[in-house]
């Protein structure tokens, strides 16, 4: 029976990153997916007939232009393309627009608010501040600070002289930003509901958090902290949709020499004498290797793929008690035409941008007391872009998909599994808020799916579907994620090896954990390093 270099668990995008330097290294590499597709949550699916939905992901910033670069993933059709602004519609029939231009996005926050506008400079500057502190550790292993390894003494002294340049008042307000709520944080700068609301967004997608809630405002920053050809805060359409992130990763990884085998799902990670060899596939069939790598979230790993007598106690109880819990669904639609927005006026660039249709804060925070409640958002946040304004191969001429991501829906309704009805109401919700503002909506939607995290769980494999892999809380965060001690990508078992967005830096579709994991894989052979640093903020 052959042996490989390395196994890597999951095609998703992560997956793929770290299999694709593994291969470019010169090791013989396979990669396994459950699925009879490749990119895990990553993926454009033709769910109706010659629309292509990207089903999970929908927008494209956080990749890390480094990786891009690395693996060439241009020569692979990798096109993402920045859309314009976004939209928040309001209650009275008005609306608060965010727009590139300078100038007009001053405009528009001083039709509400001469204040807002001009503090908006002031709360740019100080929100770009911490992005780049914190840009500067994606692409890097976090230190462990319990270690006297000359590499972690050195981390933790980049990271300290980092943190000291930023000035005495700055260190303070970053200690305070990085255990804020998102609703604080805003307070300081906006006096104006509406302009708060749309900043606040994205301090909860994806967060099993409220936007009162401590920890919100680091979350806001990892959606802030990205970039479209070097524009940092931008967000863009990949060309083909999302799922041509995974299938040009996928591609780089093939043109390496690796293997990549679908319809291969997991039983199980074999262990022996303390040292990984290999994984059962639920067929029967074993596949053996030097190294195992998972992408998997850090439960599925350890909690359902791995006998328990195989890992330490403690380190068994600490994944247990991880968080990752299911917060977020995702309504996709066909549409048979543009549809129409009267608040907006005809031909304005929001039409290019996200969508959103809540416009308080007060409404944002009974969003999330629905969500502990054990049910769906009855008036929810919902992030609605229609990428076919921006790429039109996702559909027929003339015709659009929307992506509408929801902000909240538990994985469970009041402890129990979804039933159909609930999720058909669950997905009427979603409509029934859009055509509030759009009377044309409803009459041209040829098709929907709805995805309840359950439904992701079952679909793409992630625990309760969390977009993250795990929250991305102070207490989840650099050496302690996923596990103190465990955060450099290496588990107690010899030979197994972390890769997903339970490990540094996190979740969204950066492919940094996988480019991480590969780094300190390659390190820990002795073989030289394909992986490409940090490139640094101008």
């Amino acid at each position: 029976m052959k042996t490989y270099d390395a196994i890597i668990v999951g095609a998703g995008h992560n997956g793929l990153t770290t299999a694709a330097f593994l291969a470019k290294s010169g090791l013989d590499v396979v990669c396994v997916e459950k699925n009879d597709y490749i990119g895990g949550a990553t993926v454009s699916r033709e769910m109706y007939k010659d629309w292509l939905y990207s089903s999970c992901s929908y927008v494209c910033s956080l990749l890390r232009p480094e990786i891009y670069r690395g693996l060439e993933l241009h020569k692979h059709g990798l096109q993402v393309t920045p859309f314009g602004g976004s939209c928040q519609f309001m209650e009275n029939g008005d609306y608060f627009g965010s727009y590139h231009d300078p100038e007009a996005a001053h405009r528009e926050r001083a039709r509400f608010s001469r204040h807002d506008a001009d503090a908006y400079e002031r709360y740019s500057a100080d929100t770009m501040r911490q992005c780049r502190f914190i840009r500067d550790q994606l692409l890097r292993t976090a230190p462990d600070p319990t270690s006297f390894k000359p590499k972690d003494i050195k981390g933790l002294y980049e990271i300290g002289m980092k943190f000291m340049e930023m000035g005495e008042d700055a260190m303070y307000e970053s200690i305070r930003f990085w255990t804020m709520s998102v609703a604080e944080y805003l307070d300081e700068y906006f006096e104006t509901d509406v302009i708060k609301t749309t900043y606040s967004g994205s301090g909860i997608i994806g967060t099993a958090l409220g936007v009162y809630s401590p920890g919100t405002a680091y979350v806001l920053l990892h959606h802030h902290m990205g970039d479209v050809d070097g524009n940092v805060g931008s967000w863009g359409v990949a060309r083909g949709g999302m799922g041509a992130v995974a299938n040009s990763i996928a591609g780089a990884f093939q043109m390496y020499g690796g293997e990549l085998r679908t319809e291969s799902g997991v039983d199980k990670i074999m262990v022996k004498n303390g040292r990984a060899t290999g994984v059962a596939l639920e067929s029967g069939e074993e596949i053996s290797a030097r190294l195992v790598v998972s992408a998997m979230d850090v439960k599925r790993t350890f909690l359902n793929c791995m006998d328990k007598s195989d890992l330490p106690e403690t380190f068994y109880k600490r994944v247990e008690n991880f968080k990752l819990r299911g917060t977020s669904g995702k309504v996709n639609i066909a549409l048979d035409g543009m549809p129409t927005f009267p608040a907006i006026p005809e031909g304005s660039t929001l039409y290019h941008g996200d969508m959103h249709f809540i416009d308080s804060m007060e409404r944002m925070e009974r969003a999330y007391d629905d969500w502990k409640a054990g049910t769906w958002s009855k008036d929810p946040y919902v992030d609605m872009v229609i990428p076919t304004l921006t790429d039109p191969t996702m559909a027929p001429p003339g015709k659009h998909f929307m992506s509408c991501f929801v902000q909240y829906c538990p994985y469970e309704i009041e402890g129990r599994a979804w039933t159909e009805p609930e999720r058909e109401a669950f997905g009427k919700t979603i409509i029934d808020q859009i055509a509030n503002y759009s009377p044309d909506f409803k009459s041209l939607i040829l098709h929907y799916e709805v995805r309840t995290p359950a439904d992701i769980e079952d679909q793409i494999g992630i625990t309760e579907g969390n977009i993250f892999h795990g929250e991305l809380t102070m207490d989840q965060l650099l050496f302690n994620r996923p596990v103190p001690g465990y955060a450099q990508y290496r588990s107690p078992i010899s030979g197994l090896y972390m890769c997903g967005s339970s490990t540094h830096p996190g979740g969204g579709v950066m492919s940094a954990p996988g480019a991480n994991a590969a780094r300190e894989i390659l390190a820990d052979l002795n073989r030289t390093n394909t992986v490409p640093e940090n490139f640094g903020d101008d």
